[in-house]
């Protein structure tokens, strides 16, 4: 009996060892499965429920820090659930998600039918498309969710929110979480979403701590969308500055009261003073960043020594329209890449002009560098004017209108010898006015002469008290404007 029991002893001792080291060797596994594959499973030999028999997460994720996010993403979506935003039973997309952390979150509190679109597909989660382009049907879905900064980083944003309102049904859900912060920003956001309607915002914790805004809007029915289409074309001609804009202007710098003895020092020492508006609000959520410099004259006057080098761009990329009817500054802007050149005199209406020419009197040539002298239609003036030139002017609030949009933002020097009291009153006319975000304006009168001391300029007949009448009723108004020199 002894030799029975030891040898029953042994193979007692052989199982518990070969048992102990298959629990290790499973333990090992489901270890390396929830560290590198954040709590899913590959292989449906370490799956315990079959919900997640079939979901894979993309190849690159691995670590705790990606579950993490999975964990905020399930909490921000059932808060949605909650509130009734979202159900088990919606139909949902993740855009420009390269890791799928809100698409695994979505399944795993019940919205199976998700899918994310990265431009790297990891299928099943992810599949191939991004924001501006997304690769399904119009109406797709019920819910649409944007994180990880897809929306700031689009190069167009108003083609990535026209997608959303493409492929989200009437009556769907868009939340996005964005650095969203001033007024000024959260207005341009909005701006871009002209399909959807605000629900509501709030400010959460972000998935690295830091604090995110996330912005819930709800698709428009196609009859609310098409009584906005009718509301907007009745009041195209309006110029009604919202609140949040005539809020920055009570913090622009304050306009020089008393006329200056020497201007040309007093004007250009107020440059230092300039609280530029992209120095003071965020200016990410512009769908394109315009400069469009009126009465150019030659490149370096403005355009290359001022806006290029001092204008604070937030790291944006400007597209620059130059706009000079002088003959003498056209041929250098030939090789100027990224300025587009308009060679006509900015004007009320299209038609032709007479502008005077700056000559030299000695010599009878035009003095280059001078820039376009006052401009007259060619009805008031006599064919037989002696230093004249006749150019072609052009509808400048109406060329605004078709160049640019409200989504845009855009700056405007403006330095056109006197003819800012005919364009100014046009712009507002129009409406047009409501396109400039910031107004950079030389305002021409009757100054005191740098070369003859107590004599005044006979050049212009307005007075400094008419200008500055001008630049307070621009800022009344809520108009962004500076004075310039």
């Amino acid at each position: 009996m002894e030799p029975l029991a030891v040898k029953h002893g042994f193979l007692r001792n052989v199982l518990v060892r070969l048992f102990s080291f298959a629990v290790l060797v499973f333990a090992v596994r489901f270890a390396i499965i929830v560290t590198v594959h954040g709590g899913s499973c590959d292989s449906a030999d370490f799956c315990f429920f079959s919900e997640n028999l079939n979901l894979t997460t993309p190849s690159h994720s691995s670590g705790k820090n990606w579950r993490r996010s999975v964990e905020y993403y399930a909490a921000v979506f059932q808060d949605l659930i909650a509130e009734g935003f979202l159900s088990p039973n919606s139909r949902a997309l993740c855009i420009d998600t390269p890791s799928g952390e809100d698409v695994l979150a979505l399944k795993e509190v019940g919205v199976v039918d998700s899918i994310g679109i990265s431009k790297k597909p990891s299928p099943p989660l992810i599949v191939g498309g991004e924001g501006r382009r997304q690769p399904f049907p119009v109406d797709s879905f019920d819910f649409e969710f944007s994180g990880n900064g897809g929306l700031e980083q689009s190069p167009r944003l108003a083609v990535f929110a026209a997608e959303i309102g493409r492929t989200l049904r009437p009556g769907g859900f868009v939340a996005v979480h964005t650095a969203a912060r001033d007024t000024y920003s959260f207005n341009s956001f909005l701006e871009l979403f002209n399909c959807c309607e605000l629900i509501r915002t709030r400010e959460i914790n972000g998935v690295e701590s830091s604090s995110v805004l996330e912005i819930l809007m709800r698709k428009k029915r196609p009859e609310f969308q098409a009584l906005d289409s009718t509301a907007n074309g009745n009041s195209v001609n309006k110029c009604n500055v919202p609140g949040h804009k005539r809020e920055i202007v009570k913090n622009a710098e304050a306009l020089i009261l008393e006329e200056p003895l020497k201007p040309w020092i007093t004007l250009k020492r107020n440059v230092k003073n300039i609280k530029y508006l992209a120095s003071l609000v965020d200016i990410s959520f512009k769908n394109r960043y315009v400069y469009v410099d009126v009465g150019a004259r030659s490149y370096g006057s403005s355009i290359g020594s001022w806006f290029r080098k001092q204008y604070p761009k937030q790291n944006r990329t400007f597209e620059v329209y130059a706009i000079e009817a002088d003959k003498a500054f056209h041929e250098e802007y030939r090789t100027k890449k990224g300025v587009t050149l308009l060679p006509y005199a900015a004007w009320v209406r299209n038609e032709t002009l007479f502008f005077e020419i700056t000559r030299d009197p000695s010599k009878k040539v035009m003095i280059k560098g001078r820039g376009m002298g006052r401009i007259n239609p060619v009805q008031t003036s006599s064919s037989h004017m002696g230093d004249m030139d006749k150019i072609q002017g052009f509808d400048f609030a109406e060329w605004l209108k078709s160049a640019v949009s409200i989504r845009d933002f855009v700056v405007v020097k403006m330095d056109v010898e006197g003819t800012e009291f005919h364009l100014i009153p046009r712009l507002i006319e129009t409406g047009a006015m409501c396109l400039i975000d910031e107004l950079f304006l030389e305002c021409h009168y009757n100054r005191w002469q740098r070369c003859c001391p107590g004599q005044r300029s006979a050049k212009y007949q307005k007075t400094y008290s008419e200008c500055l009448d001008l630049f307070t009723s621009l800022r009344s108004n809520g108009v962004l404007v500076h004075q310039w020199w």
